[in-house]
């Protein structure tokens, strides 16, 4: 392979092109187009220098920017709990007015009662009038066994405690001296007893 400097080149291009050196111009020509070769595979690998260093200053930056992001926070979800505490009568009844689809209706907590049972009157209240047919049920009460209608409540509220779709029973006003805030509406909030009141929470 031949390699010259510019200027020896050129005097060998002169020389190449006197007559009878036919064979000197053939090599003439083979050192010009290798020494092109080498000016152009030089100048690619500077211009593939010059092209790759601003990527890879890019590419640090933006990998430093991800190191120095401040990992996600993760967000509070914040649950409110309501309580209702009511105080016991000297009978150690808990009485509470609640409001049962729209109406005030009062009631006697009663956690052995397994629903939530309201006479007739109360019953008449909120637009509720059981067939007789409708009486299929029976319960045990002080006045003996006595009929029930089976019903259900669309919303029962106390002091903000609310209760949806509760089951219930209609009596007879003669069977039941006062209306019940039975387990049908307990079960579905946590009751505590704290000296002497009854806690409701949600």
């Amino acid at each position: 392979m031949c390699f010259v400097q510019p200027l020896a080149l050129l005097e060998c291009v002169r020389d190449g092109m006197r007559p009878g050196n036919s064979g000197r111009t053939m090599r003439i020509f083979l050192c010009v187009f290798v020494f092109l070769a080498v000016v152009c595979v030089g100048l690619s690998r500077e211009i593939g220098k010059a092209s790759t260093k601003p990527n890879e200053q890019g590419g640090a930056a933006a990998t430093t920017s991800q190191r120095s992001a401040p990992p996600p926070q993760k967000q509070q979800v914040s649950t409110s709990t309501r309580t209702v505490k009511l105080e016991g009568d000297r009978n150690g009844h808990f009485q509470v007015d609640a409001r049962v689809d729209g109406r005030n209706i009062g009631f006697v907590v009663d956690t052995g009662a397994s629903k939530v049972v309201i006479r007739e009157s109360s019953a008449a209240q909120l637009g509720i009038f059981p067939r007789p047919s409708e009486y299929t049920g029976r319960s045990s009460t002080a006045n003996g066994v006595a009929k029930f209608a089976p019903v259900r409540l669309n919303r029962v509220d106390v002091n903000g405690i609310t209760v949806y779709n509760v089951d219930a029973a209609v009596m007879p006003d003669n069977a039941l001296g006062v209306n019940l805030l039975g387990m049908t509406f307990l079960s579905r909030v946590k009751f505590t007893h704290d000296r002497g009141r009854l806690v409701l929470e949600q």
